[in-house]
């Protein structure tokens, strides 16, 4: 086959090497991986180029989804980023201190706080997100959309499955 990747000579050496074990999953999980470090790669320079941190992207991105006015509780910060509530805090005090976030008390509970996205925190993490996805275009003209919507369902589906096991 013409098309044949580096995983396919992997795997057929595995093959040869260990004929005994079944190397199929090889064939998915091995280009996942490569293809995920392309694509953090991407993801690393379009917040480069937007003079953010990946971290800075993911509490401001949560911020940003919520619409105006760009503002969440730190719990729900917590909680959109999967980050315990003292490294939420850390992160918090940098934005502050870059000026792309400020703390609010909550008007619905004075002794609450929100977390609301500044001007210069919206035109960055806007910057951002418009060259992520203007790459990652790029990076999936190779398909059809027919065929990116049927892979988004597979990945979806290999997700949930992995989700519900117990390695």
């Amino acid at each position: 086959m013409k098309d044949n990747d580096e995983v396919d000579r992997i795997v057929d050496a595995w093959q040869v090497a260990r004929p005994d074990l079944n190397f199929a999953p090889l064939h998915v999980l091995s280009r996942v991986t490569r293809i995920s470090k392309h694509f953090g790669r991407i993801r690393q320079n379009a917040f480069q180029r937007s003079e953010l941190e990946s971290w800075e992207f993911d509490v401001l991105a949560a911020l940003r989804r919520e619409g105006d006015p760009f503002a969440l509780s730190p719990k729900r910060l917590v909680s959109a980023t999967m980050v315990s509530s003292g490294t939420m805090t850390n992160r918090i005090d940098r934005l502050v201190e870059r000026g792309f976030v400020k703390r609010l008390t909550d008007p619905n509970d004075g002794r609450g706080v929100l977390v609301e996205m500044t001007p210069a925190g919206l035109t960055r993490v806007d910057a951002a997100i418009t060259r992520l996805v203007d790459a990652e275009e790029i990076l999936l003209g190779g398909l059809s959309e027919t065929e990116q919507a049927r892979l988004g369902t597979l990945l979806r589906k290999l997700r949930n499955s992995i989700d519900a096991t117990d390695l």
